[in-house]
């Protein structure tokens, strides 16, 4: 079952995101294991929604990339909500 990752990064910008997604070096694509992936700017920051494999997938990415990258570039830590998926349709 693909789990959900919300995350919200207070006061994060757009030019922020686009050097952090430049730093994962992904090629332009989603990383192994993740399905699905958005962000928005928002009144009060980023919101960024991630949808995996698995928790752990996730957690290894974050601990790996999302945490070192976005503090590199001054952004704050984000909160984060996790939800299984129960069903997706594209």
């Amino acid at each position: 079952m693909p789990h959900a990752f919300i995350m919200r990064f207070p006061d994060g910008t757009t030019d922020q995101y686009d050097r952090v997604i430049e730093k994962m070096d992904l090629g332009g694509r989603a990383p192994e294991s993740a399905h699905y992936h958005w962000v928005a700017k928002t009144d009060d920051g980023l919101l960024v929604v991630d949808v995996w494999e698995t928790p752990e997938a996730f957690q290894a990415f974050a601990d790996e990339k999302i945490g070192p990258i976005t503090a590199e570039e001054g952004m704050a830590e984000p909160t984060v909500e996790h939800h299984e998926v129960h069903n997706t349709l594209s």
